[in-house]
């Protein structure tokens, strides 16, 4: 039930990718297969935005790659409880670790409150959205030429503001925000592509690291 508001959001955005997929010429099974198969929100937009004919594959993979290497340091951060599990269990839950899932079952098992079996529940719940999304998006996509015009352009902003303060634990939580942000926007001011998105998480990753352990 906790992942059903953020599953209302991930269909809202969902179906601006829909939409957008109609919009760049792909097919419904072409549309419904990269969701599916994919389920990764923001390098799919990326792909999206780079789509074109003849398709520069070589850039697709390579960017595809360097906005999903922020999956690295958020499977990293579960290691601690999925110790012990074998192959056959963490591939199929890493498959389904997604911003979304992964920041509501960080939250989750931090607190005790929940084990591995949040991150199973949350991300089939947000995959059959994501899909169902898309499915909608690609059927509607005649009927709303314009996605900001409802304001569902907003709806992936809104979800990560809302995830975001939900990780909130106290005033410790500060210096690794605020080096993640400005590191980003350093990077994303000086070297083109998504590398900011890798910088900014990893920067505020070794600040939190260096923060906890100095508390030692």
């Amino acid at each position: 039930m906790r992942t059903l508001p953020v599953a209302l959001s991930v269909f809202a955005y969902g179906m601006v990718y829909g939409l957008l997929t109609r919009q760049a010429g792909l097919t419904m099974t072409e549309s419904a297969l990269s969701s599916g198969l994919i389920f990764a929100g923001s390098s799919q937009f990326v792909a999206l935005d780079m789509w074109s004919h003849p398709l520069p594959i070589t850039a697709l993979v390579f960017t595809t790659f360097v906005v999903n290497l922020r999956h690295v340091l958020m499977s990293a951060s579960l290691t601690p409880w999925m110790r012990g599990l074998p192959s056959r269990t963490t591939l199929p839950l890493l498959f389904l670790l997604v911003d979304e899932s992964w920041a509501m079952t960080y939250g989750a098992v931090s607190r005790d409150k929940s084990d591995l079996g949040f991150l199973l529940g949350s991300g089939l719940l947000l995959w059959a959205a994501w899909m169902g999304a898309t499915i909608t998006g690609r059927l509607a996509g005649a009927a709303i030429p314009d996605p900001g015009a409802f304001g569902l352009d907003f709806a992936f902003t809104a979800v990560f503001l809302s995830l975001l303060a939900g990780l909130w634990k106290g005033r410790g939580d500060i210096p690794p925000w605020v080096v993640a942000v400005v590191t980003a926007l350093i990077v994303n001011h000086f070297l083109p592509g998504k590398w900011y998105i890798v910088a900014g998480g990893l920067a505020g990753s070794l600040t939190g690291l260096w923060g906890n352990h100095g508390d030692r």
